[in-house]
């Protein structure tokens, strides 16, 4: 199990996760649908002092409201008409090792408050039991939007907020990770010749270059059913530019190495430098800190195409 990529962006969240392992402390993991939140969640696990205890993964969004604290609680025989026999909870489960609350910013309000009593002191009470039991459990919560965004509109209690971002990271999305598109896809492509026992395969020319040219709206995921769709249906031992059309965009246009690299730069430039100063608000003296550039040489990237930092004030 690995997280594979080499740009910096990914160098520096993948460092921050495995200092994060470390400390058994809440992680919060953020970052767009797609970008591997849950295998991340894996790999501070099992770097973890808790790695050889359960790992147990819970889809926040799929839990009933009626049902929440049953289904992290668990029940005792008879605590209800249907409880013939008594169940353990998800925290139960998890005992000695990690639970990871995936989509957590899609809780209810009543599931909120059933998460945060057990978060102040790791006791709980199944439904039907008579008394408190406690909990060994580290809890690892990944949000596919910005829950401090959902605390300023009252969507998200702060108070959980707080509790569950102690430590905490943003996996970056595929298109700001120059290069490692092309690096996923080739591990991609030898898992699935492996798993479908096909004859080895590997990426064309064409395909490097559309595959650091996409946008990949559904990041990392999306990337991994591409790949192996267009393993199974390549006949030859050449992947060429995507089969499927009408699901990614189009190849780009013949033209030469050197312009298609510069087309590719420069689509790169124009999205990070438009993430950058929205997180910094049009701020170019933040936005260069947080770059690691010059403000003079920032200045001069986002004047070249053509942004205005005030745009981006909130």
């Amino acid at each position: 199990m690995k997280l594979v990529g080499e740009s910096p962006v990914f160098l520096a969240a993948t460092g921050a996760l495995a200092r994060m392992a470390r400390f058994d402390v809440p992680i919060l993991i953020e970052g767009e649908t797609g970008t591997g939140k849950e295998l991340a969640a894996r790999v501070v696990h099992y770097q973890s002092a808790r790695g050889h205890r359960p790992f147990i993964p819970v889809n926040c969004g799929a839990l009933p409201e009626a049902l929440v604290e049953n289904e992290l609680f668990g029940h005792e025989r008879g605590a209800y008409t249907d409880a013939r026999e008594s169940m353990p909870g998800v925290i139960a489960l998890a005992e000695g090792g990690t639970l990871f609350l995936d989509e957590i910013d899609a809780l209810s309000a009543k599931a909120q408050v059933a998460l945060l009593r057990f978060l102040q002191d790791q006791r709980y009470r199944p439904l039907g039991a008579h008394g408190e039991r406690r909990a060994d459990v580290r809890i690892v919560a990944a949000a596919n939007r910005n829950l401090e965004q959902l605390v300023e509109r009252g969507d998200f209690r702060s108070d959980l907020f707080f509790r569950i971002k102690i430590l905490f990271v943003t996996l970056p999305p595929l298109r700001l990770r120059v290069g490692d598109a092309t690096l996923l896809a080739e591990h991609f492509l030898e898992e699935c010749t492996r798993r479908f026992r096909q004859p080895r395969k590997r990426l064309g020319r064409q395909m490097e270059l559309w595959l650091e040219t996409y946008h990949w709206p559904g990041n990392v995921r999306e990337l991994e059913s591409l790949i192996v769709r267009e393993c199974l249906m390549t006949e030859g031992s050449t992947l060429g530019r995507p089969l499927c059309d009408d699901t990614v965009s189009p190849e780009p246009p013949a033209t030469s190495y050197a312009a298609a690299k510069a087309a590719a730069v420069a689509d790169f430039d124009r999205r990070f430098l438009r993430a950058l100063l929205t997180r910094a608000s049009g701020n170019v003296t933040k936005a260069a800190a947080e770059a690691g550039k010059d403000r003079r040489a920032l200045g001069r990237l986002v004047k070249k195409y053509g942004l205005r930092s005030r745009d981006f004030r909130s």
